[in-house]
């Protein structure tokens, strides 16, 4: 009798990975809530306002440059939220290679994800007790936050790879970023239509604005629980012993991997490509709404309305950049959408003040090219990473990701504390796009994905 398995049988695989990817999707809509709300629209202005009211500004406009103290630094209050950001994203350095090596180790990746987002929610709820002048209880939640949604994005990566072909990244990559964007969009419909009608249902406007830094916390921390229950989890593979201490653990797998990346160049490179053109991206959507409202003069409602425009237009592009990469590969769509970025940024600096509907339009063409170049650079650079250490590898690629953004939060603060304005420190953005520019023409796609031992889609 022959114990060949019989050509009948359907092979149901495929089928199985899709559900994992939808149950994996599910963390793009828990996560998107905190990014959307509170980074993207609420808590830079709020924090500038009540940094403003501590350093003893008088208005809400960009030309109070007062400062606060922070650990001895004596910082503009209006630069304040993104020092703050900066700082997160430095103490990164010493958390994530951590995070990134025991992931690569473990067997229980999608517990690893929700216990960090979990912990990153709780810091994230705490933004509720921002208000008056009393801004240091929000300065510690939104560097804690931030620091651990990064370590919960390492494991959510991670998992990605587990769960799909390099043929199926770019697509199930894509799908998640507009899944996301839907879920932030909605949660801050949610918000813009409490916000508006604060009279009418008795709160104040501040108040408002506090719930819905809450709410993005608990919407994080109550759809975690969806892939938490669907995902499946997956043995680890080639697992590397650790050495060391904290210290050595931290840097030291830091400045190994950097190291041993050296043996995969083309990963380096892009790696590279995307610190700058994702630090740019990131401040450009950090900072959209301090320079709508202190620069251009709109008020909340516009601002938010704005940014949920950008949402449910970026969703549609998530999917079309998705089917770019399908046609003529995730490589090609990302520098595309590196070059409108930089048209972008030269319209945003000479958008005149007030003109509403030249800013939604800018608003149309950044929710385009969005969520296209975020999604397809995730996937993209899992197919540029050896197996079993994607954990260690997007650790180095969370430092850069969104709401963590580094040199663009610094030189934008920078900026704007030497010349009084955000124009020039909107401007001054574009360096990274040019830069990102620069690496990813220096960059050879296939040779990359060979190197890395994975096989090369049919269009890179």
């Amino acid at each position: 009798m022959s114990t060949d398995t019989p050509s009948g049988i359907a092979d149901l695989t495929p089928v199985d990975r899709l559900q994992q990817q939808r149950a994996w999707n599910w963390y793009d809509w828990a996560n998107s809530a905190y990014y959307t709300t509170v980074l993207s629209v609420l808590f830079a202005p709020y924090m500038s306002t009540v940094a403003g009211r501590a350093a003893g500004c008088t208005d809400d406009t960009d030309s109070c440059n007062k400062t606060v103290n922070l650990l001895g630094l004596h910082l503009a209050a209006g630069s304040l939220p993104f020092y703050l950001t900066s700082f997160a994203t430095i103490a990164s350095a010493f958390v994530l290679p951590v995070v990134g090596a025991f992931v690569d180790r473990s067997d229980r990746k999608k517990w690893n994800m929700a216990g960090f987002a979990f912990a990153g929610s709780f810091f994230c709820m705490l933004l509720f007790f921002l208000k008056g002048d009393q801004w240091q209880l929000g300065a510690f939640a939104i560097v804690m936050s931030s620091i651990l949604g990064g370590c919960s994005l390492v494991a959510y990566y991670a998992i990605l790879v587990d769960i799909s072909t390099e043929e199926e990244r770019d697509g199930a990559s894509s799908r998640g970023w507009a899944f996301g964007y839907l879920g932030g969009g909605l949660l801050l419909a949610i918000n813009l239509g409490m916000y508006l009608g604060h009279d009418a249902i008795g709160l104040g406007e501040e108040l408002a604005v506090r719930l819905s830094l809450l709410s993005a916390g608990l919407w994080w921390a109550l759809f975690t629980l969806i892939p938490l229950a669907r995902l499946r989890n997956h043995p680890a593979v080639g697992r590397l012993v650790e050495r060391g201490g904290l210290w050595q653990r931290s840097f030291g797998q830091l400045f190994t991997t950097l190291s041993e990346m050296r043996g995969y160049p083309m990963t380096l490179t892009f790696l590279v490509a995307y610190l700058f053109y994702n630090d740019g991206i990131q401040t450009v959507i950090y900072a959209a709404s301090t320079y709508g409202e202190k620069t251009l003069g709109f008020d909340k409602t516009v601002l938010i309305a704005t940014i949920l425009l950008i949402q449910f237009v970026a969703f549609g592009g998530a999917l079309y950049f998705g089917r770019l990469a399908q046609r003529f590969g995730s490589y090609r769509a990302i520098l595309w959408g590196t070059f409108a970025w930089m048209g972008i940024v030269v319209v945003a600096m000479v958008l005149p003040a007030g003109q509403a509907v030249l800013f939604y339009l800018l608003a149309l063409a950044i929710g385009v090219v969005l969520g296209g170049t975020q999604a397809l650079s995730r996937s993209f650079f899992s197919l540029l990473i050896p197996r079993g250490r994607e954990g260690e590898y997007f650790s180095l690629y969370n430092a850069a990701e969104r709401g963590t953004s580094w040199f663009g939060t610094l030189l934008f603060g920078v900026v704007f504390q030497i010349t009084g304005s955000y124009r020039p420190a909107i401007f001054a953005l574009i360096i990274f796009f040019v830069l990102g520019v620069v690496f990813l023409l220096r960059l050879d796609p296939e040779r990359g994905i060979r190197e890395a031992g994975n096989r090369p889609p049919e269009a890179i």
